[in-house]
């Protein structure tokens, strides 16, 4: 019991936010992992895991039945869900992939604007047993077991300050690289080779054109961005002239 007590004191310790000139570090350091292909090409796995994680939870709570997420080498994924091939619990589950990464790190900076860096690396952590279990190919297993000691290791062996670091980076690339995949969407999709991405999915389901669903994901994932921004003090939203609300 006592164990488990202090398990939940360092989970739940609140630690003071980083000044404003190391979280833009952080923030750097996020989107030179965006940016540099290299990088990105193996970092995207972990915003496919949070993309189809989205899809999976989304699936569960509008009655689906999820059968498993598969994760590819090629940064690629699929969650297999049986129930309605129509009506609302498939559009939101389609509409839960490309919004899930911005959405998760959107939360993700409430906590840690609140003074949880060390409790969202740990949700975080909790987050990727759960997809564990669901996946059903060994490429996705191996992505999501080292994603999850990653993540374990900064828990366990960082100091509450480096935690924080961490923290703070994983938001920023969370919601950098929500931006960047719904671009390289649309990318793909002007070549043709994507007929079968959400976005056309979602367009087949409701007569919009897939450039709107686009649309709708790139907003998301912008105003999550900016929105985060504020949790953490960094953009401060401006005062609505007449209302007072700032």
């Amino acid at each position: 019991m006592d164990a488990l007590l202090a398990f939940w004191e360092r989970v739940t310790s609140q630690q003071p936010a980083l000044p404003a000139m190391e979280s833009w570090i952080a923030i750097a350091g996020a989107a030179a992992i965006v940016l540099l292909p290299p990088v990105w090409k193996v970092a995207r796995n972990a915003i496919t895991i949070a993309h189809e994680a989205g899809h999976a939870v989304v699936a569960t709570l509008t009655g689906r039945k999820l059968s498993g997420i598969r994760l590819h080498s090629d940064t690629s994924g699929v969650t297999v869900s049986r129930g309605s091939t129509r009506g609302p619990s498939m559009v939101l589950t389609l509409l839960a992939g490309y919004t899930a990464p911005a959405l998760i790190g959107l939360g993700a900076s409430w906590l840690l604007g609140a003074g949880y860096g060390t409790g969202v690396l740990w949700a975080l952590l909790g987050a990727l047993l759960l997809v564990l279990v669901k996946v059903r190919n060994w490429f996705g297993l191996w992505s999501v077991l080292v994603t999850g000691v990653l993540v374990f290791s900064a828990t366990w062996f960082l100091d509450a300050e480096w935690r924080a670091r961490v923290a703070t980076t994983v938001v920023a690339f969370l919601l950098l690289g929500a931006v960047r995949t719904t671009v390289e969407l649309q990318r793909v999709r002007r070549t043709g080779r994507a007929r079968n991405s959400d976005a056309d999915q979602l367009a087949r389901l409701t007569h919009l054109p897939g450039i709107v669903w686009v649309g709708v994901f790139v907003a998301v994932a912008v105003a999550c961005a900016v929105v985060a921004g504020t949790f953490l003090g960094l953009t401060p939203l401006p005062s609505i002239a007449g209302l007072g609300v700032l």
